[in-house]
């Protein structure tokens, strides 16, 4: 088990960093631990960013003092927090693989050598955790890629990829949740909108969770879509010990 350490990041934050190592064990005391935080409703806390090793506190200055601060955060590292595997929450996200929609399958498919439904069927059988959400708000990057299906990104990345886009880069998946520039081999899409500012909650997922890509047709894409935009779809949710 690696030494926690508390770092100084910047004059209103403070970086709790649980190792250097991205694996689930990490992940799990870095929700662990900001599960405590949330419990513990520390005054002055204003917003806690998990990260794929460490846990990122930003806090009021004119409400709680550094010192202060850091004095609670490392009273509360030192509680043995519970970090065995669980319950995990694992979100069913549908996605129409290939064709207009995945317009890279068969680049992946070919890099891999295997033929495109064998590229899905390896996709779509495994959950992958969530790590952290960044570089859009929404994005997550995910852990648990299959090497088989590890592809480099484009050398030549798009300009404008779709929301709901679902791709490779390297050897992680992930979903677009915005129209952005990207690299990713894009493999399929998804109806349902990981981020919307109009909603109550507007990113859909959390770190800690995990998602489960299930394979769909034009047909139920439409269908979905349809539903998402008048408020009518929920995406499945699994509580799976």
């Amino acid at each position: 088990m690696h030494t926690v350490k508390i770092l100084t990041a910047g004059d209103s934050s403070l970086l709790i960093e649980f190792g250097s190592e991205i694996n689930p064990e990490v992940n799990r005391r870095i929700a662990a631990t900001l599960q405590l935080i949330r419990e513990q409703h520390i005054e002055g806390i204003v917003d806690t960013i998990p990260t794929y090793c460490s846990l990122l506190i930003n806090y009021d200055p004119r409400v709680v003092g550094y010192d202060e601060m850091k004095k609670r955060l490392e009273d509360l590292v030192r509680v043995d927090v519970k970090t065995g595997a669980g319950a995990r929450t694992i979100v069913e996200i549908p996605v129409c693989y290939g064709g207009e929609y995945g317009p890279d399958l068969s680049n992946i498919a070919e890099h891999a050598g295997l033929t495109e439904e064998e590229v899905i069927q390896i996709h779509s059988s495994r959950d992958y955790l969530i790590y952290m959400l960044g570089f859009l708000p929404g994005f997550t990057y995910l852990g648990g890629l299959d090497e088989r299906i590890h592809t480099p990104r484009l050398a030549t990345p798009r300009i404008s990829i779709p929301a709901g886009s679902v791709g490779i880069g390297g050897s992680q998946t992930g979903i677009y949740p915005l129209d952005s520039p990207g690299g990713w081999q894009l493999m399929g899409m998804t109806p349902v909108r990981t981020y919307d500012p109009e909603r109550e909650t507007p990113i859909l997922v959390e770190a800690g969770q995990y998602i489960r890509f299930v394979p769909i047709d034009e047909k139920t894409y439409l269908r979905i879509k349809e539903e998402v935009a008048f408020g009518a779809y929920q995406c499945v949710i699994h509580r799976e010990v």
